[in-house]
This record gives C-alpha cells, structure tokens and sequence, in this order.
C-alpha cells in the first residue's frame, strides 16, 4: 500500500456566494461540484478543481454560516497551498493581488520553490507554489474557460502545513502508520521558531508533502470560517483503501470505517495532536452523475439524498457573484 499524494482539502467559509466569487473569479479555480454536506444537508459543499477535480487538484468548502472565525493555533491545519506552473506565473500572482487587493506576502522561497502567502476575504491562509523545479507528482489542468489565463493558471493542491506542539507523536504517525518519508528542512518564516520539516509520500514532490510547523507560542487553535477541517490522502482503488482501514484497526487508531461519499471512498481518523486525517481513493469522479462540460451548475446529489431533494434546495440560497447580483 502506497498513499499516493493529496487527495483534497476542505476547509470553511461562513458565506457560500462569497466563497463561490473569490475561487471562481479571482483564483479561476473550476467549480466541479455544488453540493451539500451530507452530515449537514442544509448547507453547501462546494468542489473547485482543475478542469475535470482531477485528484489532487479538489479544494472544497463546508459552508457554517453561524460558525465564528477562525483562531489560529495548535492541532491545526495551519495552511494549505497551491499549485502553479512556474516562477514567472508567480510574478503574475503578485501583481494580480496587488490589483484587486488581496492581502499578501512577498515572494520567498520555501523548500527550494518560489511562493507567495496570501489570505482570502475570510482570512483563509493559502501559499501558491512553484513547480518550476518540481518533480514528482504531475499537477492538473487549468480550466480553459477560467479568468486567469491558462498559463498562470492554478494546476492543483500543494503541500499541506500541520502546526503542532509536539510534533513527535504526528510524525510516527506519517511515517511508521502512513508510510510518509523525510525529505528535509527549511527555516521558518517566523522568526526563532524552529525549522519547518518536509515529509513526502508516492512519488514525491510538491503534491505529495506535508509541512511540520512545532510551535510553543500558541494556543491550540479553535476552528472556524477561515480555517482548515481535514486533509485527505490518495489511495488508488476501493481494495486497497479496504486494505488501510484493516491496517490503521490494526494499531486500535478509532477511525470511520468505510464511508462512501459516491464521488469518492474515505476512511476518516485523527493523528495524535487532533488533526482529522482523511484516505479517499482516486475514483468514482465528479463527472458520474454530470456531463463534464455542465459540472457545478446545478445541485448534486448522492442517490441517497436525491429522495430529499426538494427539501435541501429550499433551505439553500442560490450562489451567485457580484455580477449577478
């Protein structure tokens, strides 16, 4: 058995349309799938990906409109990343937040790659990356229909960063449970904390990291619209995932069991510092039940949900960009 990389990330926002505006329009990221929470059914999830939510490209959001903000800590997903083609597309990046003033870093290298940190309308904390150098993991496809140009265009999910306090516990996990290798380290944006540390998996590279942040200066964090719910890993195939649900009883971690979320299959537990942890194989795929030339434009649902459809699309506002209004 062999994790093969990120699968997706899902993180919060309080406001669904708002959310839906700035990772369509002003990151171009495709919406592949409008759902909803199938926990909650009477709020969305929403997908956004590469043109198809190739694995590895799916960002998605739960929609908690009365949840607080996000208050950033320990046991925490403390930012997500993502792909782009090159350095000069990270040029682009920068001058595109500088026009439509979204608030952001400079240009750093981490890791041997340019990037550039910025936050979304809610605080979210992201980093675009450069695969100018990259080996390992093959990135997606930019949406050809996309705002941002095809060039510059966001290729996919880059590495994760898990800040802990102790970060010992987190590690045996990744690697002696996850089969994760150390790839090495880099300084910390922060000044005096300790150095970051890389674990890759599958065949490596900027899609198949997970940055170890260990910090004593904070509390743990207390999670909101704005922060990270759970990282999801690749397996290929509903066997194998059969397969790492008997492996992770097998060392009495409680975890889910099998759960079938018909885009995807998942096995959900957490790591020791509290970090819901997430295993999804690779397939169905979002185009199962939509043509992919129409993914995202209506109201999907499982077959399980279909029967309560006219309930769920009453409790949901329509989502809609600035344009529209």
């Amino acid at each position: 058995m062999q994790l093969k990389g990120i699968h997706h990330v899902s993180a919060i926002t309080g406001t669904a349309s708002g959310n839906f505006e700035f990772y369509t329009q002003l990151l171009g990221l495709r919406l592949v799938k409008k759902t909803v929470n199938q926990d909650e059914t009477s709020v969305y999830h929403l997908f956004y990906g590469d043109e198809k939510g190739n694995p590895g490209t799916e960002l998605t959001f739960f929609e908690f409109p009365m949840t607080a903000q996000n208050r950033a800590g320990t046991s925490s997903i403390s930012s997500l990343s993502l792909r782009v083609a090159n350095d000069a597309a990270i040029a682009y990046w920068k001058a595109r937040f500088e026009q439509h003033s979204v608030d952001h870093d400079d240009i750093v290298d981490r890791a041997g790659r340019q990037t550039i940190a910025f936050r979304d309308f809610e605080g979210q904390r992201l980093v675009l990356v450069s695969d100018e150098h990259n080996e390992g993991v093959k990135g997606g496809v930019p949406w050809e229909k996309s705002p941002v140009p095809v060039e510059f265009g966001i290729l996919g999910l880059g590495p994760v960063q898990l800040t802990v306090k102790n970060p010992e516990p987190t590690v045996l996990v990744l690697t002696q449970l996850m089969g994760f290798k150390e790839k090495g380290s880099y300084p910390s944006t922060i000044a005096g904390q300790p150095d970051i540390v890389v674990f890759e998996t599958g065949e490596g590279g900027s899609g198949a990291e997970v940055h170890i942040e260990e910090r004593h200066d904070l509390p743990r964090e207390q999670q909101g619209y704005g922060g990270v719910h759970h990282v999801a890993f690749r397996v290929d195939n509903d066997e194998e995932l059969r397969e790492w649900i008997e492996h992770i009883r097998g060392v009495r971690i409680p975890n889910s069991g099998f759960v079938d979320r018909f885009y995807f299959r998942s096995l959900y537990f957490r790591e020791p510092n509290g970090i819901l942890f997430e295993l999804a194989t690779d397939g169905p795929g979002f185009d199962t039940d939509e043509d992919i030339n129409h993914l995202g434009e209506s109201l999907a649902l499982p077959p399980f949900l279909e029967p309560q459809r006219a309930q769920i699309e009453s409790r949901l506002k329509p989502l809609q960009t600035k344009a529209d209004a």
